[in-house]
C-alpha cells in the first residue's frame, strides 16, 4: 500500500469544526475510528460524511452509487476496529492519509453518475439563498463564502493563504459579508484555486525577493512557458538554452517572426501570463498580474536590456543582468545569494515585483532601485558593472535634464561637455594617477574621497589635482606624459572653478562618467 495522487471532489477548507468531504476524507470521517481518544467526535464525523453520501447519492442511479449508499447504510463503527480487512493496516491508516472508495477496481470519483451528481451538489451549494452575479464568470450562481487555500508562496502559512477572504466589521460593505463581499461563484472558486496550485507546483515559478513569479502559456505547453519565463528571468540551473539562445530568440519574437529553438516553435502571437504573489498575514496579495503576446513580452524586454547595456569588465562572467541580478544592486554583496535575498526582502520588500512590473509594462523604474544603488555605492565606493547599468538604464527610462543622454552611452562618450561626467572622468584618471604611483597601495582616493567629489566637488578637486602632481613626479616619462595628458584635457572641459554641490542626477553622471573612464 503506497500513497498516490489522485482527482478528487474539491475539498472543503477546515479550521476547528466538524466538516465532511465527498469521496475521499480520514479514518475519523469515512470509517468512524482513529486513535485521538475522542470518541464523540469521531463518531460527529462519521456522521457527517455518512449524512453527506446519502443527500447526494440518494437519487443517483448505477451501481456504484448504490454500492456507497449500501456502505454508509450498513456500516457499524464501533466495532470497526475489529474488521479483519483494517486489522493489517490500523497503524498506517491512524497516521491521518486520506482513503478513497473504489468499485471494481476503480475510484468511485471516476464513476459518471456520481461526478454528474457531486456537480450539481456542488453548483448548488451555498449558504446564500440568492443567486449572485459571478465577478469572474458573469453568471447568476451562488457565490462561495470561503474562498480555498493557495499553498506555494514564499513567506505565507505553510497551510496556505487566501487570495479573497473578509473576516471583519469593516470589511462588510453594505451588508456584504464574507464571500458575498467580492461574489465569486463556487464553481469559479474552485477552479482558479485549484488552477493556482496546480501552477504553484511546477517548475514555471520565480522566486524573487517577497514575490513569488507564476506564469504559464495560453496553450498550456510547460516547455514553452519556461522559455518565456527565461527570456524575463534568465535560464535555470542545469537549463537546455544558453544566453545566446534566449537573446536571439528575443530578437527574432520583437521583429514578428517564430523563434524556432530545438523541438520548440515560439509564435509570436502566443499570449503569454505571468502573475506576481507576495504574501499579507493570512492573505495574499496581487503584486501584478500582466497578459500579452509574446511579441508585447520581447518588445518590452529588449528594450530594457537596452537601456541597461554599458561596456561590460572583462572578469564578468555573464553577459546579461537578469531582473535579479539588478535588484540585489540595491543591497550589500554577498556571494550567499540566500543572505543577498533575505537582505534584499528585508530593505527593499516591494523592490522585486515593482522592478519586474516596469519591465514587463515598459514604464519608469522604481525610485527605490535607484535609491538603493546610490546607498550601496557611497557605503562601498564601488560603480559595479550592474549599479552602472542601474543608472544608465534607470535615467534613459526616468529622463532627468541633469543627468542628460550624451552621457548615457554604452562606452565612454571623450565628445561630452556635460560637467558632471568629466568630473568622473578626472576622477578616474587621477585615481589611475596615484595607483601608477603607489602600486601597492591600500587606501586609494577613492576609498577616501569618492562621495564627496561626487557630491562637493569644490571641496575635494583642488586638493586632488596638487596630490596628482607628485604622483606624475614619480612615474616614468611614457606614463607622465599620457596621464597628464588626460587631466589636462579633462581640466580643459571643467573650466576654471568647480561645482559647489552635484544634485542626486548629477551624481549620477558624474558616477557614470567614472566608470567608463575606469
Amino acid at each position: 500500500m503506497l500513497p498516490q495522487q489522485l482527482a478528487v471532489p474539491a475539498q472543503v477548507k477546515r479550521s476547528s469544526g466538524v466538516a465532511a468531504n465527498f469521496l475521499c476524507d480520514t479514518s475519523s470521517y469515512l470509517l468512524g475510528v482513529d486513535d485521538k481518544g475522542k470518541p464523540e467526535r469521531t463518531k460527529a464525523c462519521f456522521e457527517a460524511s455518512r449524512e453527506k453520501h446519502l443527500e447526494i447519492l440518494k437519487d443517483t442511479p448505477g451501481e456504484a452509487a448504490a454500492a456507497v449508499r449500501a456502505f454508509f447504510d450498513t456500516w457499524n463503527s464501533p466495532s470497526a476496529v475489529e474488521h479483519p480487512a483494517l486489522q493489517p493496516y490500523l497503524s498506517e491508516i491512524y497516521k491521518g492519509g486520506n482513503l478513497i472508495f473504489y468499485y471494481n477496481n476503480k475510484p468511485a470519483a471516476n464513476d459518471s453518475d456520481i461526478a454528474a451528481a457531486w456537480q450539481q451538489a456542488y453548483d448548488s451549494a451555498s449558504d446564500s439563498d440568492t443567486p449572485t452575479r459571478c465577478s469572474v464568470t458573469g453568471r447568476l450562481a451562488p457565490a462561495a463564502r470561503l474562498h480555498g487555500n493557495i499553498q506555494g508562496v514564499r513567506g505565507a502559512q505553510s497551510s496556505g493563504a487566501s487570495l479573497v477572504s473578509f473576516n471583519a466589521d469593516a470589511f462588510c460593505s453594505y451588508g456584504h459579508e464574507q464571500g458575498e463581499n467580492a461574489p465569486v461563484s463556487t464553481y469559479a472558486m474552485t477552479a482558479y484555486t485549484q488552477a493556482l496550485n496546480y501552477l504553484l507546483r511546477s517548475d514555471n515559478v520565480r522566486r524573487i525577493g517577497d514575490v513569488t513569479v507564476v506564469y504559464w502559456v495560453e496553450n498550456a505547453d510547460p516547455a514553452i512557458a519556461a522559455f518565456a519565463g527565461a527570456m524575463l528571468f534568465g535560464p535555470q540551473e542545469q537549463s537546455d538554452w544558453s544566453e545566446n539562445d534566449i537573446l536571439g530568440a528575443i530578437q527574432k519574437l520583437v521583429s514578428g517572426r517564430t523563434a524556432d529553438l530545438q523541438d520548440m516553435h515560439l509564435s509570436p502571437d502566443t499570449h503569454f501570463y505571468i502573475l506576481g504573489l507576495a504574501p499579507n498575514a493570512a492573505r495574499l496579495s496581487v503584486r501584478f498580474f500582466w497578459q500579452d503576446t509574446f511579441t508585447k513580452l520581447a518588445k518590452n524586454v529588449n528594450a530594457h536590456y537596452e537601456r541597461l547595456e554599458i561596456t561590460r569588465p572583462a572578469y564578468e562572467k555573464f553577459d546579461t543582468l537578469w531582473p535579479y541580478t539588478l535588484a540585489r544592486s540595491a543591497v550589500r554583496f554577498s556571494k550567499d545569494w540566500k543572505k543577498a535575498d533575505e537582505e534584499l526582502q528585508k530593505s527593499f520588500p516591494r523592490l522585486s515585483g515593482d522592478l519586474l512590473t516596469s519591465i514587463l509594462n515598459d514604464t519608469r523604474y522604481p525610485a527605490t532601485l535607484l535609491n538603493g544603488t546610490v546607498q550601496r555605492i557611497r557605503a562601498e565606493h564601488d560603480v559595479t558593472w550592474a549599479r552602472a547599468s542601474v543608472i544608465k538604464a534607470y535615467y534613459s527610462k526616468n529622463e532627468d535634464p541633469l543627468c542628460p543622454k550624451e552621457v548615457l552611452t554604452v562606452s565612454v562618450n571623450k565628445e561630452s561637455t556635460n560637467i558632471p561626467y568629466n568630473l568622473g572622468r578626472l576622477f578616474a584618471v587621477l585615481e589611475r594617477t596615484q595607483e601608477a604611483a603607489n602600486p601597492n597601495i591600500n587606501t586609494t582616493i577613492k576609498d577616501r574621497f569618492f562621495n564627496s567629489a561626487s557630491a562637493t566637488p569644490s571641496l575635494v578637486f583642488p586638493t586632488l589635482i596638487n596630490l596628482a602632481q607628485k604622483h606624475l613626479a614619480k612615474l616614468n616619462e611614457g606614463q607622465r606624459i599620457a596621464l597628464d595628458k588626460s587631466i589636462g584635457e579633462l581640466s580643459d572641459k571643467l573650466g576654471e572653478t568647480f561645482p559647489k554641490q552635484l544634485m542626486l542626477a548629477e551624481q549620477g553622471a558624474f558616477q557614470l562618467g567614472y566608470y567608463q573612464q575606469r
